[in-house]
């Protein structure tokens, strides 16, 4: 894997995001990590290149996604309002990176959403709508990164928790048919990086919760079925 070009990290200072960049760095594949501000940049080691730039600044994002073959999107709101909100960040930032990314020729979008968000009723969606936001950026990307040669992978974890990658079985499925479930952030963005390589990630929406513990030799087998 580790003959990858250049992938841009959104989201990068956040827990999962900070687990996609140390599974690029595990393969070997170049990292640059987009943050917001530059003294956030301080969790990343010497090997990772940092873009500063904010998701409502089209110009940073445009900057931050040249010379990348592959985008993946850890973007996640962190508040009901403002720049932060889900309608700021889930929504309107994922797409305009989308856009960003596929103007700069960008062959490849990550990103990473959640378990029940095709559900207006859900109560999550009491907190501005997030799931709703998340929804609304999964059709976006799904409909930019399908044709032109381009691809996407849309991972929909549970609920997320921390943990080594790789510990437990996955459990897969299609159709937002899950209703309840946890998944460690670090196989979210194992699941991710191998979208890099693999043909049956390509153009897949699915979800994925946490099974037995049971160690892994790869999340591979998480691919394979799935239409």
């Amino acid at each position: 894997m580790n003959s990858m070009e250049k992938v841009l990290v959104a989201g990068a200072t956040g827990r999962t995001g900070q687990w996609v960049v140390r599974r690029l760095q595990h393969y070997g594949i170049p990292v640059r990590a987009l943050v917001g501000s530059a003294g956030k940049a301080s969790v990343f080691d010497a090997g990772v290149e940092i873009a500063v730039g904010r998701v409502g600044d089209r110009a940073a994002l445009d900057r931050a996604v040249q010379g990348c073959s592959a985008v993946i999107s850890a973007l996640g709101s962190s508040s009901l309002s403002g720049e932060s909100s889900p309608a700021e960040v889930d929504r309107d930032g994922v797409i305009r990176l989308a856009d960003a990314a596929a103007a700069a020729g960008v062959s490849h979008f990550g990103l990473v959403s959640s378990l029940a968000v095709t559900r207006w009723y859900h109560p999550l969606n009491l907190f501005g709508g997030v799931l709703l936001m998340k929804a609304a950026a999964e059709k976006h990307v799904r409909e930019l990164f399908s044709t032109g040669g381009r691809s996407y992978t849309i991972v929909r974890p549970g609920g997320l928790k921390d943990g080594e990658p790789l510990k437990h079985r996955m459990v897969v499925g299609q159709g937002d048919h899950m209703w309840n479930g946890w998944t460690n952030r670090s196989d979210v963005a194992e699941l991710l990086v191998l979208s890099l390589r693999l043909d049956t990630a390509r153009n897949r929406t699915f979800e994925v919760v946490s099974g037995d513990e049971a160690p892994q030799e790869s999340l591979d087998y998480c691919y394979d079925g799935l239409s």
